[in-house]
């Protein structure tokens, strides 16, 4: 027979797990994306994210089959409306309430929604200026709802940042400074980060003068750039602290980002592309995210989704559609998780 106290202890350590998983640096998720005509159900899906223990997914707008499959998963949910709406959610509260009463109401008792991303790489862009408007006015809709866990944010490109070199001239260009002021003030209030896409490999390939492979791959072992009192050892660490001093200028350092998508594509740019340089950078990342901060947040431990689940055969060109860990038969591109 087990111990009374044995039980309470087990019991505490099985609630904890979830809170212990982001606290020892697994924070680790995984992008989904649909655009493919021979993908599996999402019920599979959602099946081979437990079987590999992923903890949390991102999907860029509410599907409901997706959403369907994923009650009672466990999984924790990051996803927002489509561009295209984001415009009439900056108008209308109405528009916002509708768009939370239909894609995060009907789930909320048994999926846990993490953040709501308003808008995938829209700044710099015509819709930018909206953001603000509709992120608040999404958390007054989760409000209204007693949603009290999701939060708003907004997942920003490489192109937002007008300097990036080195790390500490990071900053956002004039014509979004007062959107990004906005939206960090926001950010603030609610202590959620700022979500950003890294792709070192694109840098990389279109550089390679320039830019080393192992920097690009964590493999280097000695600094590559010197920022003042700041080491920089890999390409993912500066492109993201580029977006820590960015937030800096606009006095809002406190806020912290965390990656909306990073990865490395395995065919279609060779010898940039391969299997072995996307299990290399992929492999490294994750070491590497799991127990270190960035030179200029070196105490935090940076939530970070991979991208992608599945190579995706409707995308734009060759490279774009082979990020995948899985075929869409659901075997392995690689050996990963």
């Amino acid at each position: 027979m087990v111990p009374k106290f044995a039980q309470l202890f087990v019991s505490t350590l099985l609630l904890l797990t979830p809170l212990l998983s982001i606290a020892d640096g697994r924070d680790i998720g995984v992008c989904y994306g649909l655009n493919g005509d021979n993908l599996p159900s999402p019920n599979e899906v959602i099946n081979l994210y437990k079987r590999c223990q992923i903890d949390n997914i991102r999907i860029y707008q509410p599907y409901p089959e997706v959403l369907e499959a994923l009650r009672g998963s466990g999984i924790s949910v990051t996803i927002g409306p489509r561009n295209e709406d984001i415009a009439s959610l900056a108008t209308s509260q109405d528009a916002a309430n509708d768009w939370v009463n239909t894609n995060i109401v009907p789930y909320a008792d048994d999926i846990v929604f993490r953040w709501i991303t308003i808008g995938n790489e829209v700044i710099p862009g015509p819709l930018g200026s909206n953001v603000p408007a509709a992120m608040n006015n999404i958390r007054n809709a989760l409000d209204s709802a007693g949603i009290t866990l999701a939060k708003v944010t907004t997942v920003l490109p490489g192109t937002a940042l007008a300097a990036s070199y080195p790390p500490s001239a990071g900053a956002f260009g004039s014509d979004i400074t007062e959107t990004m002021t906005g939206i960090a003030a926001i950010l603030a209030q609610e202590d959620t980060p700022l979500l950003i896409n890294v792709y070192p490999y694109f840098a990389y390939s279109s550089d390679p003068s320039h830019i080393s492979a192992q920097y690009a791959m964590f493999t280097s072992t000695a600094p590559v750039v010197i920022d003042g009192s700041f080491q920089y050892f890999n390409l993912f660490d500066a492109m993201v602290d580029a977006f820590n001093a960015a937030l800096e200028k606009i006095n809002f350092g406190n806020v912290k980002v965390a990656v909306a998508e990073t990865g490395w594509p395995t065919v279609g740019n060779e010898p940039y592309t391969s299997v072995a340089n996307a299990q290399t950078y992929n492999r490294n990342l994750l070491n590497h995210v799991m127990q270190n901060g960035t030179p200029r947040r070196p105490d935090y431990i940076m939530p970070t989704f991979f991208f992608e689940m599945f190579d995706e055969d409707l995308k734009g060109n060759v490279v774009e559609q082979n990020f995948g860990f899985f075929y869409p038969s659901m075997q392995p591109v690689y050996p990963f998780w």
